[in-house]
């Protein structure tokens, strides 16, 4: 008989992403800018302060990961984390408006991202925990479309929040970010893990994992880690550096780029549901490869963008894309690492996404000086490693997934 899909359980389960994503958009959208007006940095220096913390992230996350896999508490494995980790992590994002050197700017960045990293990994990985592989999509698509509130949040009110201070949108983040995961906390709880499993935990630490993965006879494993390394490569580039765009190329002042930038956002979350519906009908592995190929387009569509018009025109389907290929990853990763491994494939994952998030953004901004500020390089940059996206993808072996 089909079991009932949990729709209650996962989108208080979505207020974990919600939280986690409401960050980030205010981040990326304000801090470039606050780094060359105030502090007269070159776009390689930004792309540096930008992404130098998530160098350590590449081995906190997926630490974090793994060791959330054999903690054992009476609240369970994930959610020591989530109390820890999201209470630094907004404090110390609000000290990034307030600081008024470049140092200062700096150490609370780094503070911010390693404060996030404790929980990252662990919240992510309650998504395995509570369902089944048959159940995941699904389920993914429901948690995205939170995040994509979260986005959309934060471009939205962080834009209208900003003329008021620039402090106010880091505030409002904070707050927002708090009150989700209490709801998390709160609201899910977490399945119980058998004590005999702690010795398997043991022996399949992260590296153990990597290595299997790297020797496996079957190289699927490996070759949705480098897709996912190359689609967030070209993701991340447009994600940091597309308000400098918008506002030192095509002269869009930055609060109103937030709000532009949320078309991406709400396109997202709409196409978040069709995206989980369209995997389980005609296959993750399909389904992504759609959305790749529309990133590839709209990436070289960039290059001829010069107006606010064609902006919205790059924006509002690249959410519909994003989405395709978003929502149906994670699953993907999770059917090759197995049940008893969910966080240590989730540190994996996340391993990939921050190799991405460093060389995406830190890449583009050495292109961007050495093209004398030309920010539409961000677009060909992203091109070229959607375009490695798709010819890994090609290469996976899709698990064929009994729906339940």
């Amino acid at each position: 008989m089909p079991r009932r899909f949990p729709y209650g359980k996962t989108f208080l389960l979505g207020f974990g992403f919600l939280g986690i994503s409401i960050i980030w958009p205010i981040f990326n959208n304000y801090v470039p800018i606050f780094l060359k007006e105030e502090f007269a940095l070159s776009a390689t220096a930004i792309g540096f302060v930008m992404t130098w913390d998530n160098y350590l992230n590449m081995f906190i996350q997926p630490i974090v990961g793994e060791r959330s896999d054999r903690t054992r508490t009476r609240i369970g494995r994930r959610k020591p984390w989530m109390l820890v980790g999201a209470p630094l992590a907004a404090i110390f994002f609000i000290g990034i408006p307030l600081a008024n050197t470049v140092i200062m700017i700096i150490f609370s960045i780094w503070l911010t991202n390693v404060s996030m990293a404790l929980f990252w990994s662990p919240t992510i990985a309650l998504l395995d925990d509570l369902f089944p592989s048959s159940q995941r999509s699904t389920a993914n698509w429901i948690i995205n479309l939170m995040g994509g509130l979260g986005t959309i949040i934060a471009f939205l009110i962080g834009g209208v929040l900003y003329g008021l201070g620039r402090i106010t949108p880091f505030v409002f983040g904070s707050v927002v970010m708090l009150a989700a995961i209490v709801v998390v906390l709160l609201f899910i709880r977490e399945p119980e893990y058998p004590p005999e499993d702690d010795e398997k935990d043991t022996k399949h630490g992260f590296l153990s994992n990597l290595g299997e993965v790297l020797k496996a006879s079957d190289r699927s494993g490996l070759y949705i880690l480098l897709a996912i390394l190359c689609w967030f490569l070209g993701y991340n580039a447009l994600e940091t550096w597309i308000s400098s765009f918008g506002k030192f190329q095509l002269g869009i002042e930055e609060g109103r780029m937030s709000i532009l930038t949320s078309s991406m956002a709400l396109t997202f979350v709409i196409f978040a549901v069709p995206s989980g519906l369209l995997a389980t009908r005609f296959g993750r592995k399909r389904v992504i490869m759609v959305g790749i190929g529309g990133m590839v387009v709209l990436t070289l569509y960039g290059l001829i963008v010069n107006n606010l018009g064609m902006l919205l025109m790059l924006l509002i389907p690249a959410g519909i894309f994003w989405a395709l290929i978003n929502v149906n990853s994670l699953p993907m990763v999770y059917d090759v690492g197995g049940d008893a491994r969910i966080g240590a494939f989730t540190g994996m994952y996340y391993l990939a996404a921050n190799l991405a998030a460093v060389g995406g953004p830190q890449g583009v901004g050495v292109l961007i000086d050495l093209t004398q500020e030309n920010y539409r390089i961000m677009f060909l940059f992203s091109a070229v490693f959607m375009v490695l996206a798709g010819v890994f993808m090609s290469r996976v072996k899709e698990q064929r997934v009994v729906v339940e």
